[in-house]
């Protein structure tokens, strides 16, 4: 029988030993201080969910505000200088701080001016969009005229204007008052592409808009007698598809001539419009939807909530 042996010992000397414990201190540590930098590093807060919102989270009170919370300023557009329509006012956000902003063209009725509809100008302008009202080529103008000056309008804003560095292209709008806003109606149904279409007290003889995928809100007056609700207003916003975002807005006991001076209703559900489609800023949605409620400034309002856009 063999006698009892020592365990075996290992092959390496003291120093490789000794190497090979302080490379594994060494790897130990630097695992460390990994694991304890993680730890202490918060991961980058995500992109907001929507890159286009503008100004503070809303409140009944600030889209009933004269004034939002952006500082405004003008910019005249000469007839002379432009083609296609006549010229008008740009309205927009001084900031430049704040990102590029939506942009609104907005055209006034038979006879009328820009002058009846500036004051939508700094108040909306004011909320973060550039808003344009125009002059048309004459006062005169059928509604597929003012349609196509709209178009115009938005292209000169986008491609040509002082401002135009300030604007995404992709986020653009037309409202109207009368035959201006029966030019709404035109535009949208030409150009898919605009993202909100608000039609004011809308004159057209053309009743039927079903092929319109632009998200249209109609305004009407109760007591319109220039474009009676029951054969304007209304049938066009039944017409549109029940597909399509949409709603129509009454205007308690008001005249055709509602939109031509301040007022609070009219701008509130426009603003919220605006900012819903053109912005996709779902913070506005709350005051869209559930549909609101009539009421001493709203003998009627319909449309088909949730919205999908």
């Amino acid at each position: 029988m063999s006698a009892l042996t020592s365990p075996p010992t290992s092959s390496c000397s003291g120093e490789e030993i000794s190497r090979r414990r302080g490379w594994r201190a060494k790897a130990a540590g630097v695992v460390l201080a990994a694991l304890t930098l993680t730890a202490g590093v918060t991961a980058p807060a995500p992109a907001a969910d929507n890159p286009y919102e503008r100004g503070p989270d809303p409140t009944n009170a600030s889209i009933e505000a004269a004034r939002g919370s952006f500082a405004t300023s003008t910019a005249t557009v000469s007839r002379l200088a432009v083609s296609g329509f006549g010229g008008g006012t740009i309205y927009y956000p001084t900031a430049t701080t704040a990102g590029t902003f939506g942009a609104i063209a907005i055209a006034p009725g038979f006879t009328a001016l820009q002058s009846s509809i500036s004051w939508l100008g700094p108040r909306l302008a004011s909320q973060g969009f550039v808003i344009f009202t125009i002059d048309t080529l004459t006062t005169s103008d059928q509604p597929d005229s003012r349609g196509r000056q709209l178009l115009s309008a938005l292209d000169y804003l986008t491609q040509q204007s002082s401002v135009r560095s300030r604007i995404d292209t992709s986020r653009l709008g037309v409202m109207g008052h009368s035959m201006g806003g029966g030019g709404t109606l035109e535009a949208a149904r030409s150009r898919p592409s605009l993202q909100a279409a608000i039609p004011l007290t809308a004159w057209n003889l053309t009743k039927n808009w079903s092929s319109l995928r632009v998200p249209t809100l109609v305004v009407g007056a109760q007591s319109d007698t220039v474009a009676p609700v029951a054969s304007h207003s209304i049938p066009f916003y039944t017409s549109l598809p029940s597909s399509l975002d949409k709603a129509y807005l009454e205007l308690r006991g008001a005249s055709h001539f509602a939109p031509n001076s301040s007022n609070t209703t009219i701008a509130k559900y426009a603003l919220s419009w605006l900012k819903r489609f053109v912005d996709n800023d779902t913070r506005y949605e709350q005051f869209l939807c559930p549909i609101p409620s009539t009421s001493l400034s709203i003998s009627d309002y319909r449309g088909n909530c949730p919205h999908t856009s």
